[in-house]
């Protein structure tokens, strides 16, 4: 029997997602907005890293910033301190972001283009100013003929009322927009006794999803960190597709010399499900998360060896007929690993579970029901649960 080595695993898997990572379209968001509308705390709270403080600021034109950082596919375009300071301003900023993103298109990359537009708008201000509309309108102009999708974000919605009063006052212009959104980044302190809730990211980054290219719609949902609903779909759609590879390998014999054909399958699947959940890559992170997934049940799912233990707990399984496990168990146990490390990975992103409750008896153990627990749901031929 071949022994099970955690670290080896995931070496294999960290590669697996550096391959993801390499094949990610940079997604490209433009921001515009007056300073002091909440910009940076926007960006920061809705993105894994934190761009507006620690990114890499590069001079674009006079008035416009591209925020990068090593080895992560996303580009903010900022438009540090927009003010609109007569007739001449204006249309020296509509020329410059124009032809940014007229630049974009004309490149033919879909990494160089911008995908989406954030116009900021901070709702204490209460009012939409005559040059704010004046500009919007014809800004708007430009960004419907380039097919740019454009979201008005109300920022620093403390006040739910008062956010509602602005996108009234907005609404009445009529502008070629996808949609307006209140947001308040995160939790604000009235004073000792109150705290806003922040809200309105979670809508944001579903609304963002839903309009922008299709090719860049996945480096959103990896990149994003407000939306857990949207990195669930993403993750459980690469379980699917894995399963249904399992299944078609079919028929693996038993002691399962053999079955190692299932696990670059496997491997890529979980390091789809890590990409898009944005978990560090560190070698020992990754050894812990799969040591607890898969270590604790036994090495079966990585086809080294498996176990009749683990078989049974499959529902129309039982035990493993002349010793071969059909594509249909391969489909179920890729499923069942795939689901509880989304499990996993939810829990880690909300601070239910942390990397060092891993190694400890009781991480190991919630691991372990987690994992059984989806053993147990009864599945398709393709590894799809059973209602």
């Amino acid at each position: 029997m071949e022994k099970f080595d955690a670290h080896e695993v995931a070496e294999k898997i960290m590669a697996a997602v550096q391959k993801e990572y390499k094949e990610l379209k940079t997604l490209n968001v433009m921001i515009l907005g007056k300073t002091g509308v909440g910009k940076s705390t926007l960006i920061n709270n809705m993105f894994n890293q934190k761009m507006a403080e620690t990114g890499v600021g590069k001079p674009v034109t006079h008035k416009i910033r591209k925020i990068t950082k090593p080895d992560f596919p996303l580009a903010i375009y900022d438009t540090p301190g927009l003010e609109l300071g007569g007739e001449n301003a204006i249309n020296a900023l509509l020329e410059e972001v124009t032809s940014e993103i007229d630049k974009g298109i004309r490149s033919g990359d879909i990494s160089k283009a911008i995908h989406c537009i954030w116009y900021c708008i901070s709702t204490p201000s209460h009012r939409f100013e005559q040059a704010e509309i004046d500009f919007l309108k014809e800004f708007l102009g430009k960004t419907t003929e380039y097919d740019v999708p454009v979201i008005i974000v109300l920022t620093q919605s403390y006040s739910k009322n008062d956010a509602k009063s602005l996108m009234k006052e907005i609404e009445k212009e009529n502008l070629p927009i996808v949609n307006i959104v209140p947001v308040l980044a995160e939790n604000y302190d009235i004073d000792e006794e109150y705290t806003a809730k922040a809200y309105g990211l979670d809508r944001l980054s579903e609304i963002m999803n839903s309009v922008i290219p299709e090719a860049v719609q996945k480096t959103f949902v990896a990149v994003q960190k407000a939306n857990l609903e949207l990195k669930k779909g993403r993750a459980q759609a690469v379980v699917a597709t894995s399963a249904v590879a399992a299944a078609a390998t079919g028929a693996v014999p038993i002691p399962f010399s053999d079955a190692a054909v299932l696990v670059p399958e496997q491997i890529a699947m979980l390091g789809g499900i890590t990409a898009v959940f944005g978990i560090p890559i560190e070698k020992g992170t990754i050894a812990a998360i799969v040591s607890a997934t898969i270590g604790t049940a036994g090495t079966t799912v990585l086809g080294k060896t498996i176990v009749a233990n683990l078989i049974k707990f499959i529902p129309g399984i039982g035990s493993v007929a002349g010793g071969v496990i059909s594509g249909a168990t391969a489909a179920a146990l890729t499923a069942a690993l795939g689901e509880a490390y989304i499990i996993i990975m939810v829990m880690i992103c909300k601070g239910d579970l942390s990397i060092a409750d891993l190694s400890t008896d009781k991480g190991k153990k919630e691991v372990t029901k987690i994992f059984t627990e989806q053993l147990k749901v009864k599945r398709n031929h393709n590894g799809e649960p059973i209602e």
